[in-house]
């Protein structure tokens, strides 16, 4: 069990959003979002239970602090509604949990190795919260080059995992972690890791964490890719 712990606002916090790409999906950019972020890499060194994660995170995950979704929902409900129109009444659930990318590339199965969309509900969001520096790498959206979609909504699924099946069977399988354009996948914008930054999304924008081929894989919370991973549902 986590020690108690109050999520408080930065004195410096910073809100953007961008509006990305073709389809101009919003993206959300927060800096210095708590005042004690450190105390969570604390508490996640001390007191997370990693786990390996589902079939589709490369890595492990440890379910997070309570207070911390309640912090994100209450702190950030306003810019939420203003980014994506989402109410916080709306707001059905939260999924959050630390996570740190540990798994080498061989291992990664094909979904694994190229951008995903985590849900065909616009209305349902992800964010990542970077409890690490720039050199573990930031998170980027792309644009899937033959059909055009940036994002995949329930009347786009059917044809885009048709298309990126027979794509992905055209040329043999090399397994390693996206980072950047390749034949099939344009990236439209890239973020920084920064520590206490958090970038927003819709679950259903195209996007990949960017892993370098030189990454580290470490399990330490302290000094691993550790990350906090935010999913609201409606």
């Amino acid at each position: 069990m986590y020690p108690f712990w109050v999520p408080k606002l930065h004195p410096d916090i910073q809100c953007r959003i961008d509006y990305v790409g073709h389809e101009g999906e919003p993206v959300l950019v927060v800096d210095n979002l708590f005042a004690d972020a450190e105390a969570l890499v604390d508490m996640a060194e001390a007191y997370g239970q990693f786990n390996q994660a589902d079939a589709f995170y490369p890595g492990v995950r440890a379910t997070a602090p309570e207070l911390y979704a309640q912090g994100v929902r209450h702190y950030l409900s306003e810019v939420i509604h203003h980014a994506f129109g989402l109410q916080s009444e709306n707001v059905t659930g939260m999924s959050v949990n630390f996570s740190l990318v540990t798994l080498p590339p061989g291992q990664l199965i094909p979904l694994q190795a190229i951008p995903h969309f985590d849900s065909i509900k616009p209305s349902e969001l992800a964010a990542v919260h970077y409890l690490c520096g720039a050199d573990k790498g930031g998170t980027s959206i792309y644009r899937h080059r033959s059909t055009g979609f940036e994002s995949v909504n329930a009347e786009r699924v059917d044809q885009y995992k048709k298309i990126v099946r027979d794509e992905m069977e055209s040329i043999p399988y090399q397994p390693k972690y996206m980072n950047g354009s390749n034949e099939f996948f344009e990236r439209i914008v890239s973020y920084e890791a920064v520590f206490n930054r958090l970038v927003m999304y819709r679950c259903t924008s195209l996007h990949s964490g960017n892993i370098a081929p030189d990454f580290i894989l470490d399990s330490n919370p302290r000094t691993g890719r550790l990350t906090l991973n935010t999913f609201l549902f409606s």
